[in-house]
């Protein structure tokens, strides 16, 4: 990758073999290193996701006033952050805006966790994070008697923290974001708040509070919080993200004669949907599990099988909301076959809009797209070579390099930098399969 221009060219790819592991889990890094900052004592988190976004959030927290260290790896321990936390309520007045730069999870959580902390704070983002609705997460924290005021509900967030009390949520469009920060606000709050879930959502946070000492109530489509609860620090390991492996294990199953094996990532049941999805589109995939508590972290081994068309039907898009352009890239790979997605408007309010941009990106490589106001159908590839724009957008670069890597001519990418967002060493790791090693 060209890092004058932020463009790449893809390698082509005509088998892939082997082993790998991918960065640690952005949404339960973010998670993690929010809730060590309000607990009591040193926390120390192994395989701290390392792109911009869970960057964003260290420095964010740094400006509220946590101690934050690295430890570096030696013979006997692997690299680690070490979070100070600093209690209930102990985060301190910034004395700047708080920089989210591209995280959505960033600006959402911190505006839950800022509420209840009795000062002004500012979060601002990037051109991109700037165009963002926030109004979903205003809504409930201003019930709950915080003050913050936008600009059309966009950022920047000026945020003046309160006493609050617990409310009685039910969002109208499903949002694991949405919830936690409603839910890292009721933690500061006086009495229970509950998030009613029009449809389940992917439960780090709630897995997160019970590592961290605290408690959730589950009744049906609700989960709930008590207020005054208190955190205590903790010594973990966070996963591989699944959101990142998505895009290896579509280049097996769109690569003929492939197999592959990602050791070490978080099978959370609540993001596993993506794999019956993997099944239905013809890959033989195996889920190795190595531990049954917490954060349930294994081996996924995927080989190529017998590709065929797939859908996926509206009640099925939160659970794989961020996978969706990696499914994606699996379609484009292979003639003959289609992929068609309904009920996923959210992707426009993505870090682009995902369904227009994807569509764009993928006709750009000579790949068959109808647009539809809640999703799009690919028909099949391969891509014939040119150049997509991946908008900014990490999810796209990653799906249309996968795409590209099987294409029959050669295929640029514009906006590849933007990786760094979630995965610093893709394009590395790309090049390295091509390679065969």
């Amino acid at each position: 990758m060209s890092s004058l221009t932020g463009s790449a060219l893809v390698p082509r790819i005509a088998r892939v073999s082997g082993r790998l592991r991918v960065p640690g889990d952005k949404s339960i890094s973010h998670r993690y290193a929010m809730l060590a900052a309000i607990a009591a004592g040193p926390s120390r988190l192994r395989g701290y996701a390392p792109g911009a976004d869970c960057a964003a959030t260290l420095a964010c927290l740094e400006a509220l006033g946590v101690s934050i260290a690295r430890e570096r790896a030696d013979a006997t321990r692997p690299e680690a952050i070490v979070i100070e936390g600093r209690g209930p309520r102990g985060l301190r007045a910034p004395s700047q805006p708080l920089d989210a730069a591209n995280s959505g999870t960033s600006m959402r959580l911190f505006s839950g966790l800022l509420a209840a902390h009795p000062f002004r704070s500012v979060l601002i983002g990037d051109a991109s994070l700037s165009r963002r609705p926030m109004r979903r997460v205003i809504d409930p924290l201003t019930r709950m008697g915080a003050t913050i005021a936008a600009v059309d509900g966009r950022p920047p967030l000026t945020i003046d923290g309160a006493s609050l009390h617990g409310i009685a949520h039910q969002p109208e469009v499903p949002s694991a974001q949405i919830k936690s920060a409603v839910l890292l606000a009721g933690l500061h709050a006086a009495g229970r708040t509950t998030v009613i879930e029009p449809a389940p959502t992917r439960d780090h946070t709630e897995r997160a509070l019970q590592a961290f000492g605290g408690s959730t109530i589950r009744h049906g489509s609700s989960v709930s919080v008590d207020g005054g609860q208190r955190l205590r620090a903790i010594d973990a390991d966070i996963p591989g993200d699944i959101s990142s492996a998505v895009f290896w294990l579509a280049l097996a199953a769109g690569t003929p004669d492939s197999e592959i094996v990602i050791e070490g990532v978080g099978l959370n049941p609540t993001r596993a949907a993506v794999l019956e999805v993997f099944r239905r589109a013809g890959a033989r995939i195996e889920m190795l599990q190595s531990n049954a508590e917490g954060e349930p972290i294994g081996s996924l081994a995927l080989a190529y099988g017998s590709p065929r068309s797939f859908e996926i039907a509206p009640d099925e898009v939160p659970g794989v909301i961020d996978e969706i352009p990696g499914l994606a890239a699996l379609a484009a790979m292979q003639p003959g076959i289609s992929m068609t997605v309904r009920g996923a408007q959210e992707l426009r309010v993505k870090e682009s809009d995902r369904i227009t941009m994807l569509a764009k990106g993928f006709t750009g490589l000579g790949v068959r797209v109808e647009e539809f106001p809640d999703g799009f159908t690919i028909h099949g590839g391969p891509p014939t070579g040119g150049e997509a724009d991946a908008a900014g957008d990490h999810r796209l670069a990653m799906a249309f390099a996968i795409a590209g890597s099987r294409a029959t001519g050669p295929v640029q990418i514009t906006g590849a930098d933007a990786v760094a967002v979630s995965y610093p060493g893709f394009f590395d790791e790309l090049h390295r399969l091509a390679r065969g090693q």
